[in-house]
């Protein structure tokens, strides 16, 4: 079960419950995803709605990871999620505002 207060979010992956969580590690490896750029551009390059298909592979993916589950970007790729593009989308806002905003 998700814990909020620790930024945590539960999704459903091809019919899988999961948990979700961007720890520090996490927020690191998207770092390097984007090339360095720190966790406000980051933030700010999200709150813009800037999010393409490779960018939720990679938050969902990290979000995985932070939360314990053995899983790389190639499977985040060939899971699908309830509503399609949305329900991606709306996967990555909700643990970016768990994280960034305290809200799930």
């Amino acid at each position: 079960m998700a814990n909020a207060h620790r930024g945590e979010i539960e999704a459903e992956l091809s019919g899988r419950k999961y948990v979700l969580c961007l720890t520090l590690g996490a927020l690191a490896e998207l770092e390097h995803a984007y090339g360095g750029e720190d966790l406000i551009a980051i933030a700010q390059r999200f709150e813009a709605g800037k999010i393409g298909a490779s960018d939720a592979i990679r938050v969902i993916g990290a979000g995985l990871r932070g939360a314990g589950n053995v899983v790389s970007d190639e499977q985040v790729a060939d899971m699908r999620a309830e509503g399609g593009a949305q329900g991606f989308l709306s996967i990555v806002v909700r643990l970016l505002r768990a994280t960034f905003a305290g809200e799930t």
